[in-house]
């Protein structure tokens, strides 16, 4: 599984009869055979049987979704094909598909850091202009755009958020942090207590891996920098960037920060925070069940509460998005079922349904102030506010080379091997390469 695609938190829900027959119409631009639409052409039309590709469903409710699309649609029938559970498994297997210009694939559902690649590939359309988004989450609509285009129909999201001691800091009489600064100065004022013995600041997921990204990505926009600019060019060196490392890196040479997490992913980070190893944790949404479990399972039950990421510096503390993008193959038969399929998924019903049977976070806008979400998620509100002023990670075709020329620059750097100003410097001049 993707780093960011862990699930909005552990919950059920049930399909009811009215969600599975909402479907949204066919497009109005397709109207002609089933055999119309194959081989690369860029308009969405005819109308058939479709394909959706997508990791492996771990939750048995994906295909009643289909069921209810296919009720609806008896000459349109969407087959599920389940792909493997890992990313890079599912990338791989779409490329494949791609690169032979197969049409097995009507539907992919992209991680948000492959839409750059398959749209400059011209494997996957890029959708009508005039595309209704209006009733999804921008942050969402915004990850399936590449070069002012969209590329995909969002399908469900994800952001990390800030994991805190809530008995810790009301102890200390100080409240939330919204900047690193704050959040070190918590810390300062707990760590001579008795019930702050043998913990740390903070966690996160700073091992070597795509995780590193995600993180070292999240700290330079939270200081309102980036790594890429609107044309495509890097901008490694800027203030925004700097400022972004250098918390890190100060937060292992001040000791908020500890050498373990040199080594943690999700579930290292997690449970260094469940077991009340740290006061504060940067994680995806799925750690809130855990760590609120009462089966002995967890040390901080009761005890913590959630926020978004803070802000280094004057900046805001900005998410980095995951998820799933919907996307049109080009190769695919049947384009405008294709697309009116992918506009189904992220209906209201749909997307209320398979938020509550999937635990991942929504894209419609309207279940974030529903009640039954709510419930089933109690951090569903914190969340929205994550997701408003959520980045995402470079958009570059070709981002595998792009994530290892961080992790490989920025990694020593937080291990004290390499200056700030020379990592970056270093990082300026392999991206500089990597665009051209």
């Amino acid at each position: 599984m993707s780093v960011s695609r862990r699930g909005f938190l552990a919950g059920l829900g049930g399909l009811g009869t009215a969600a599975l027959l909402s479907a949204c119409g066919s497009d109005s631009s397709g109207s002609s055979s089933s055999s119309a639409g194959g081989g690369a052409s860029g308009s969405f039309t005819g109308k058939g049987p479709i394909t959706f590709a997508i990791g492996k469903d771990t939750t048995g409710k994906l295909q009643e979704i289909l069921d209810g699309w296919n009720k609806a649609h008896p000459s349109e029938k969407a087959t599920l094909k389940e792909l493997s559970e890992s990313s890079d498994d599912q990338r791989a297997a779409m490329i494949q598909n791609f690169q032979v210009k197969s049409d097995a694939y009507s539907v992919v559902a992209m991680d948000p850091i492959w839409v750059s690649e398959f749209a400059s590939q011209q494997w996957v359309q890029a959708l009508p202009s005039g595309t209704d988004t209006s009733k999804l989450l921008k942050s969402s609509v915004d990850s399936a755009t590449y070069f002012k285009k969209l590329y995909g129909i969002p399908f469900n999201t994800n952001g990390e958020l800030l994991y805190y001691r809530k008995d810790l800091l009301k102890a200390a009489g100080v409240g939330v942090p919204k900047t690193w600064a704050e959040m070190w100065a918590a810390w300062d004022k707990v760590k001579g207590t008795a019930a702050a013995k043998g913990m740390t600041a903070y966690a996160g997921q700073l091992s070597k891996y795509e995780g590193l990204t995600v993180n070292f990505t999240q700290a330079v926009l939270s200081a309102g920098g980036t790594l890429f600019n609107e044309e495509g060019k890097p901008t490694a060196t800027s203030d925004g960037a700097k400022a972004g490392l250098q918390a890190l890196v100060d937060g292992f040479t001040k000791g908020y920060i500890g050498k373990p997490n040199l080594t943690y992913k999700e579930e290292e980070s997690r449970q260094a925070f469940q077991d009340g190893k740290v006061m504060f944790l940067v994680n995806w949404p799925y750690v809130y069940a855990k760590a609120a479990a009462t089966d002995g399972s967890s040390k901080v039950a009761g005890k913590f509460d959630v926020a978004p990421v803070p802000g280094i510096g004057s900046g805001t503390g900005t998410t980095v998005l995951g998820g799933w993008n919907l996307g049109v193959s080009s190769f695919a038969k049947n384009k405008a079922s294709a697309l009116a399929f992918a506009k189904y998924m992220a209906t209201e019903d749909v997307q209320k349904a398979w938020t509550l049977a999937s635990s991942q976070a929504p894209v419609a806008t309207s279940l974030y102030s529903d009640a039954e979400v709510i419930k089933a998620y109690p951090y569903t509100e914190t969340l929205k506010k994550a997701l408003d002023n959520a980045g995402t990670r470079p958009k570059v075709h070709n981002y595998g080379d792009v994530t290892l020329a961080i992790q490989n620059a920025v990694y020593p750097a937080l291990s004290g091997g390499t200056g700030v100003d020379d990592t970056l410097k270093s990082l300026q001049t392999k991206l500089e390469a990597l665009a051209k």
